[in-house]
């Protein structure tokens, strides 16, 4: 009997645009989250990317997706903290998470900003050199939204608003077990487990003492559960790249081959020092899909799963794809509307 259960579905969207077109790029991106509320999807996601046509601000854009939805969760994958300030960020991320009724989920990392170089003293105030980019950078985030009071008892902030007990504000209680660490080894999920950061994965990891990618995910959830130091449960996030065909037309389903086959080469052998191991993308029939995912032992682990749309595709693709999985791959996995769940727990 197959063990896979899958209780939560999400996507994951570029939110990338062409050129010099940003409004109608974040305009095709944020129907696509009502499609997806519509389409009884349990998140939908937004990448956050620096100089490059996409979205630079997940806070911003998702705090537009909060006022075009009312019921998906709503999350970023993933903010790059080498790139934040952990205490403005908190005031963003907790307003968003308020204005959202609580459906805020945060994805992060860590590592020294990927541009830095190139951006120099636009984004630094200082040496780079003597900027710590560690873990330390989301723990303080974390504690920015714990909602702890600042100063003591007799420490007070005063203006034409009133005299109060200052703290990072607005607090969104319930924010801090919604965040999440984007990992890809065994060392950021025992930092996550340890933390009490939830765990994203995806279709990109490292491969320490094997080449093997799925061995190498299940050792990460493996250690991300053994270290993990919260009351409540801990969250494991799958990701994959699916592209169902069923309902494309000719043409597009041969523009969903060719894009296969173009990052196939990747997967057949490990890149780099870190022996970086990619993991096949999922395209093809609904039924074929469905047979590869039932044999994938890391998802027999995990009770969600997010599915991780191309980049630079028509919103008519998007919404196919999205369509397509929810109704023809997402119910063999063991999935239900949460409607549907809610009715069966009444």
């Amino acid at each position: 009997m197959c063990a896979i259960r899958i209780d939560h579905i999400a996507f994951l969207t570029p939110g990338n645009y062409p050129g010099e077109d940003p409004v109608n790029g974040f305009e095709r991106s944020l129907e696509l989250f009502r499609v997806g509320e519509a389409l009884g999807y349990d998140s939908a996601w937004v990448r956050q990317r620096h100089l490059e046509c996409a979205v630079s601000s997940a806070s911003t854009f998702l705090a537009a997706a909060s006022q075009r939805t009312s019921c998906i969760e709503l999350g970023s994958a993933v903010i790059q903290m080498g790139y934040e300030n952990p205490f403005r960020l908190a005031e963003d991320l907790a307003t968003v998470d308020i204005i959202s009724r609580g459906r805020l989920n945060v994805g992060l990392s860590a590592g020294a900003p990927n541009h830095g170089e190139l951006l120099g003293e636009r984004l630094f105030d200082t040496d780079p050199g003597l900027v710590d980019f560690s873990h330390a950078r989301l723990t303080r985030l974390r504690r920015n939204l714990e909602g702890e009071w600042l100063g003591d008892e007799e420490t007070f902030v005063e203006s034409a608003a009133g005299r109060v007990r200052p703290r990072v504000t607005p607090y969104a209680p319930g924010l801090v077990g919604r965040l999440w660490y984007g990992g890809g080894s065994r060392h950021s999920a025992e930092w996550a487990g340890r933390n009490g950061f939830n765990l994203l994965l995806g279709n990109i990891t490292t491969g320490e003492g094997t080449d093997d990618f799925r061995e190498a995910q299940l050792r990460q959830i493996e250690t991300f559960r053994s270290n993990w130091s919260e009351g409540r449960a801990p969250r494991v996030a799958l990701g994959r790249v699916i592209v169902p065909t069923d309902g494309a037309d000719a043409a597009t389903r041969r523009r969903y081959q060719a894009f296969a086959e173009a990052r196939h080469a990747r997967t057949l052998a490990p890149h780099g020092e870190r022996r970086t191991v990619f993991l096949p993308d999922l395209v093809g029939p609904a039924d074929e899909i469905i047979d590869r995912l039932l044999a994938d032992p890391v998802l027999e682990q995990v009770r969600e799963l997010r599915l991780e749309l191309p980049y630079d595709l028509p919103f008519d693709d998007y919404r196919q794809i999205l369509e397509d999985f929810v109704t023809r791959i997402a119910p063999a996995l063991g999935w239900r509307p949460s409607t549907e769940r809610r009715a069966a727990a009444a």
